[in-house]
């Protein structure tokens, strides 16, 4: 079992049927680095929801896919190759209701990009879940910015977590759109390291977690000092740090005919 450092909640289920999660948010490099040293920090983060950036998506993907889960205690929801990168894993707490993985229009000359989502029941609560890596082309990542803001509504929950590689600064345009519509988690409690790029000499935030309005968020941040997560297995695992948030999501109301 993980000991939980202080100020980070573990999972669970509370008494008026709120559920507390944890979210990772890991751009994982198509798992071209030490896969040995990812499973280690994804394990060690203890994650119900694992929103994945940079997943394998060509020659086999499922199946690096699957044996990431696997390796990771996880099993695997949404997304991939279908996403152009975003995937989604969870534990076998999350009840999956419905999945949706997303193309979003391409600009000629630079890569697909795409959303994985789904809607998730956690006992009461319900969440719909996004994963995200916005362009490197600054116009195009403004408009996917608000395409995400937009699919997020389209879920038609009410409450909802997106995260992923924003590939900009919370001082960014298309930062700064997410930010005004949503929570960005790391603002709000902040936990563990900021920087999210590079893990040899991390000095920018470009990974984060947003909610929707009811979602608290306990703590988020870097997992640096967690029991278990190495500092050289955060090195050796992927060009990215990854994010981890603790969120408290509310009971869903009752259904009125």
């Amino acid at each position: 079992m993980v000991a939980e450092p202080p100020g980070l909640p573990a999972s669970g289920t509370e008494a008026d049927g709120s559920a507390v999660i944890r979210v990772l948010s890991y751009n994982i490099r198509s798992m071209r680095d030490d896969r040995a040293a990812l499973v280690r920090v994804i394990r060690a983060c203890a994650p119900d929801l694992v929103l994945v950036q940079e997943a394998p998506r060509f020659f086999r993907w499922r199946k690096a896919a699957e044996r990431l889960a696997r390796a990771s205690g996880l099993v695997y929801v949404t997304g991939g190759g279908t996403a152009a990168g975003p995937m989604i894993l969870s534990t076998l707490r999350a009840h999956v209701e419905r999945t949706e993985d997303v193309l979003l229009p391409r600009t000629p000359g630079l890569h697909q990009r795409g959303f994985a989502t789904a809607v998730l029941r956690f006992g009461g609560a319900r969440l719909g879940v996004l994963s995200c890596h916005l362009s490197l082309s600054a116009a195009e990542r403004y408009g996917q910015a608000g395409l995400l803001l937009a699919r997020l509504a389209q879920l038609d929950v009410p409450y909802a977590v997106a995260a992923g590689d924003l590939n900009d600064r919370p001082d960014g345009r298309s930062y700064r759109r997410l930010a005004d519509g949503l929570t960005d988690a790391w603002a709000a409690k902040p936990w563990g390291g900021e920087f999210t790029s590079t893990p040899a000499a991390p000095r920018q935030r470009i990974d984060a977690v947003f909610t929707t309005d009811g979602v608290e968020v306990l703590g988020c941040g870097v997992p640096h000092g967690l029991p278990g997560v190495r500092e050289a297995d955060l090195r050796a695992a992927t060009d990215h740090l990854p994010v981890l948030a603790a969120l408290r999501v509310p009971a869903a109301p009752a259904h009125r005919p």
